[in-house]
């Protein structure tokens, strides 16, 4: 590259618990630059899981992160073109992007799940989360089995 590289910007700590993860997760909930409307739609989510959730002997947020680990994704594939032929490689995910997918994934299951309001949706789909079930869960699990499924071409890694 001929670029220097941009520099990471740096994230402030959420207000209520003190979190950089959590501001992250806001900042993909945004929409049109509303801040303050996804903080209220993530702390309402986490005061659902609580209240659903009473016997757990963790938090709301330990509940949160628990559930962002278990749909976290380890390898993805990206298509690589090598001689006229199209190839699934399957390749090891960076930190930051694992984290940033996971995130994602979340948010876009619990925009599509029926429900009420988005903080109701987004509760739902972390406890699913949680729970090792869900859509976000099974977007890991595919994007695993087809990583699996490719696994022959794993050296045409560059």
């Amino acid at each position: 590259m001929r670029k220097a590289k941009p520099k990471k910007r740096v994230i402030l700590p959420d207000p209520v618990f003190n979190d950089t993860k959590v501001t992250k997760f806001v900042n993909h909930l945004m929409y049109d630059g509303k801040k303050n409307v996804s903080f209220e739609i993530f702390y309402q989510a986490l005061d659902i899981v609580k209240a659903k959730m009473p016997n757990e002997e963790k938090t709301p947020l330990e509940i949160w992160k628990v559930a962002l680990d278990n749909i976290t994704p380890q390898v993805e594939v990206k298509s690589r073109r090598i001689g006229g032929a199209t190839f699934q490689v399957p390749t090891e995910i960076r930190p930051d992007r694992k984290e940033s997918i996971s995130m994602k994934n979340v948010i876009l299951f619990a925009r599509k799940r029926g429900g009420k309001t988005m903080a109701d949706k987004l509760a739902a789909e972390i406890m699913d989360a949680y729970n090792n079930q869900g859509g976000a869960f099974k977007r890991k699990e595919d994007m695993h089995r087809m990583a699996e499924a490719n696994r022959a071409f794993a050296h045409f890694r560059f």
